[in-house]
């Protein structure tokens, strides 16, 4: 791994699905492994070949937090020290993920404060043991995180009340940004972000379906507005209320210890990203519907934000597999569109090498029925969608 390297002006990644929430399945707790069903910790060292050998040298990757610290403040490094060391043999530079939807055992869940700390010692625990990653996703979509496990019941604390969500946003925020400090108190390392990224389309005269775009518009923006310091507004406004003062502050205080030029937020936007709502949901929603949507959403986030951003995760996710080289030609469309407009899109990262499992119904039913998303698909075989993707790779290698 090459020390101090800047982030590319535009980055064209892979990532790793490693998502491993808690669910309840049937009456019975179950831990979702995502790199188990996919067999990636037996073939990891396969797997970051092959996609070195589709010109890719950005890499989104992470070891499960849980399986690194089995018990409070007991670290092993075994699966980290492999992974990087794939990195380094097959130059892949990683953007590394520190908790992906789950939490070790230990801990209760995201809306208990007790793990913030403890993600802190985890955080301080990997950078005085290796020193060379500069690019960090600390917390992978802290907005989602909430969302699943407190607004939608589904998953690890299986809440669903609107204060649910807002104290455990804040939570997740805070452990972020806790996290991004101690990043740059060590290193010069950039906050390589990752979210999800909602899109709404509504009927210019159907009123109705216009507020509820702008309510689901402002609670999926309160995360962004907790780590840059914006007044929420609308619906998210009520968070400030709900959270409590002394996190408040101490979100607050730790907003901007990462400059500007160090700050890459990310959309995870997908074809699913896109909803339609009232009379426009009676219409398809063609692929270019979708593309035009985030290209017109991702213009307003910008007017708001003023951050550089790009796009952190995307597949063909609710469409087929042979859908996918549209998507990404439609898409790569847009980014270079917005780019000539001034508007900094720093790159774009497939996700993910692979198939995934289950996210038919987001990781709640665990049933082993393949998402068929990935540029390799589960005997490792690459879909056309990696040729074309491998093109855009060597475009930008430079």
């Amino acid at each position: 791994m090459i020390d101090n390297w800047p982030f590319p002006d535009f980055a064209v990644a892979v990532g790793e699905e490693g998502s491993d929430p808690l669910i309840v399945h049937e009456g019975r707790a179950f831990r979702v492994d995502q790199f188990q069903a996919s067999g990636h910790y037996d073939r990891l060292e396969a797997d970051l070949a092959d996609v070195a050998g589709l010109g890719v040298r950005v890499w989104r990757y992470g070891m499960p937090w849980r399986l690194t610290e089995p018990s409070a403040g007991v670290y092993d490094w075994t699966l980290w020290d492999r992974a990087l060391e794939a990195c380094q043999r097959n130059g892949l530079e990683p953007i590394i993920d520190l908790c992906h939807f789950g939490l070790p055992d230990h801990y209760g869940g995201f809306s208990e404060a007790a793990w913030i700390e403890g993600f802190a010692r985890y955080v301080d625990a990997f950078l005085d043991r290796y020193d060379s990653p500069r690019w960090f996703t600390p917390v992978n979509e802290p907005g989602i995180t909430a969302t699943f496990s407190a607004r939608f019941g589904m998953w690890n604390d299986r809440l669903s009340s609107e204060e649910d969500y807002f104290v455990t946003l804040a939570n997740v925020v805070l452990a972020n940004l806790e996290a991004l400090a101690r990043i740059r108190a060590d290193r010069d390392g950039y906050w390589i972000g990752s979210e999800g990224f909602g899109c709404h389309l509504v009927d210019p005269d159907d009123e109705a379906a216009s507020v509820k775009a702008t309510v689901e518009r402002d609670l999926e923006h309160l995360v962004w507005d907790l780590h840059f310091g914006v007044e929420p507004r609308g619906a998210a406004a009520r968070a400030i209320d709900v959270i409590a003062p002394i996190t408040m502050e101490r979100i607050a205080s730790l907003q901007g210890r990462v400059p500007r030029d160090r700050i890459i937020a990310g959309h995870d936007i997908y074809p699913v990203s896109v909803a339609a709502h009232g009379t426009r949901s009676l219409r398809p929603i063609t692929i270019a519907d979708r593309v035009a949507a985030y290209e017109s959403t991702a213009g307003e986030w910008f007017d708001r934000y003023g951050v550089a951003f790009w796009v952190s995760e995307t597949s063909n996710l609710s469409l087929t597999p042979d859908e996918g080289i549209e998507w990404l030609g439609s898409l790569m469309g847009s980014l270079k569109a917005m780019r000539c407009r001034g508007i900094p899109v720093r790159g774009i990262c497939w996700y993910s090498r692979g198939d995934q499992f289950d996210w038919d119904t987001a990781l709640t039913v665990p049933a082993g029925v393949v998402t068929e998303v990935g540029l390799f698909d589960v005997n490792r075989s690459a879909r056309s969608v990696a040729d074309a993707y491998s093109a855009i790779a060597r475009e930008y290698s430079n």
